[in-house]
This record gives C-alpha cells, sequence and structure tokens, in this order.
C-alpha cells in the first residue's frame, strides 16, 4: 500500500439551520406579539424549510428528491447560505463539479468571512486539484474568531498541504488541530500517517494510538498501525494489528496486501 496516499477524508461542515430537527418539523409558531413578518423573513424561512428537508432526504440516500427540495430553498430565497452549502454538496457528491463550485463560491461571497463557508470552499477546491488555491481559504476560515470548529480547517489545511508535498507546514498544521482538538480523529490520523513517511516511528506509534482511542478503526489505520510496528521492530504489536485487520476488515485491499506480503 502507498504511504503517500491520503487516509483520511475531508470533513464537509454543512451549515444548515436545524438540520438535526426531524424533516417534517415545521418551524416553531410565530409569537403573536411580535410584528408580522416581513418578506425577507418569510423568503428565508421557506428557504429553511426546503433545506431541511433536502438535509433530510441527503440523509436517506435519496439525492434526487434533495436536490429537487433545495432547487426550491435557493429560489425561495437564494441569498439563504445554508441551501447554497447543500446545493454545493448535492451537485459534488453527483460529480457536477462546475455547479457544486460555483455555489460553493457563491455561499462565500454571501459570508466572505465566515469560517464555515471559507473551509467548505477550501476542501472542494483541494479535492478538485486546485489544491495551491485551496490554501486561501483556510486561511480565512482560521481568520474568523467566532469559527467554532478551527481544527476542521486546520485538518483540512494540512492535508492539502501534504499534497503539495510541503511536511514541515503539514505537521504544523496537524499538531495545531489536535492541540485545538485532542479528540480530532482525522488529524490525529493524518499525522501519524506524515510521521511515518518522515520514518519517525516512535512518534508515529504514539500518535496511532490516540487515534485507536477515537473508535474510529480503520483498514487504512490498522495497516499503517502494522507497518509501524514492524518498522520498530515490535513483533508483538504488529501482529496484533494484523489479526485486527484480518479480523474486522478481511475483505479489504489493505487485508489483502497484508495476505501478500506474508505468504513465502
Amino acid at each position: 500500500m502507498r504511504r503517500d496516499r491520503v487516509l483520511a477524508g475531508f470533513c464537509l461542515t454543512l451549515v444548515l439551520a436545524g438540520c438535526h430537527r426531524g424533516a417534517n418539523i415545521p418551524p416553531p409558531p410565530r409569537d403573536p406579539g411580535l410584528p408580522p413578518e416581513t418578506k425577507a423573513e418569510k423568503a428565508q424561512n421557506a428557504a429553511d424549510v426546503h433545506t431541511r428537508l433536502a438535509q433530510h432526504y441527503i440523509d436517506i440516500g435519496n439525492l434526487g428528491g434533495a436536490l429537487d427540495k433545495v432547487k426550491i430553498a435557493v429560489k425561495d430565497d437564494p441569498t439563504y447560505v445554508p441551501a447554497q452549502t447543500v446545493m454545493a454538496y448535492i451537485y459534488e457528491r453527483i460529480n457536477d463539479l462546475p455547479n457544486a463550485e460555483m455555489h460553493y463560491r457563491r455561499a462565500v461571497e454571501l459570508q466572505p468571512k465566515k469560517g464555515d463557508t471559507n473551509n467548505n470552499l477550501g476542501q472542494f477546491l483541494c479535492r478538485a486539484g486546485k489544491v495551491q488555491e485551496s490554501l486561501t481559504y483556510f486561511t480565512k476560515a482560521l481568520a474568523d474568531p467566532f469559527y467554532q470548529t478551527p481544527d476542521v480547517a486546520l485538518t483540512n489545511q494540512g492535508i492539502c498541504q501534504l499534497k503539495l508535498n510541503d511536511r514541515v507546514a503539514a505537521e504544523a498544521s496537524l499538531r495545531e488541530a489536535v492541540h485545538r482538538n485532542p479528540s480530532n480523529a482525522s488529524a490525529l490520523l493524518q499525522l501519524t500517517n506524515l510521521l511515518y513517511l518522515e520514518q519517525r516511528y516512535l512518534d508515529a506509534s504514539a500518535f496511532l494510538q490516540r487515534f485507536d482511542m477515537q473508535g474510529q478503526t480503520s483498514a487504512d489505520s490498522l495497516k499503517l498501525g502494522y507497518d509501524i510496528e514492524t518498522r520498530l521492530g515490535n513483533t508483538e504489536a504488529a501482529q496484533n494489528y494484523s489479526k485486527r485487520l484480518l479480523s474486522q476488515f478481511p475483505d479489504s485491499e489493505q487485508a489483502q496486501a497484508l495476505n501478500q506480503t506474508a505468504r513465502p
């Protein structure tokens, strides 16, 4: 297995108002003591309802239904950023990258200083091969003092810096991500992989143990653990990773690679 392979995916942050509420739950009734809704408020409320419905369809795997609903949301209120974000996400999922990019950029135009919108665009650009440009948006995301998950942007920044083979910058980003959120599993795994590439096996082993504690074991992480402990000469630890990989992910590419190396 290639060790320069990115081992963990990006975390798309959907900035959805109420996206975890039940899809058919209407907004709470308006306080009768308040003045009547303005036209703009009505438009945004309608967009919110249809955006939450779109998120529900995404959750159940109905991307066609989600796209229909979010198109209505964008028509209700073209300035509603969560609708633009969900629209972009769906287009990316169906591999319509030009439309995905257009809506990610539109979200940033509407909220140019917002951490979430800049992080989302940065992630997309990095995935789409526009790696150098993506770094600009992670910087903007991290400049938002109200951004609630800066460790996510730092992790994504580190991943993109690795794509540029800038290991020094990537390590700094990933270590800062872990510093800000010690339970960030993606940052821990990415940092482990980087340290492995740098042949700093003891440090890599320590960070992989921290990753293991997050309960997000994968075939990649177990194969990486096997490789690290093998290079450290820790036969028992390496075999433990091997047994876990073959038991938990017997049909994985990583398990097959391990079986090949074990043959005489």
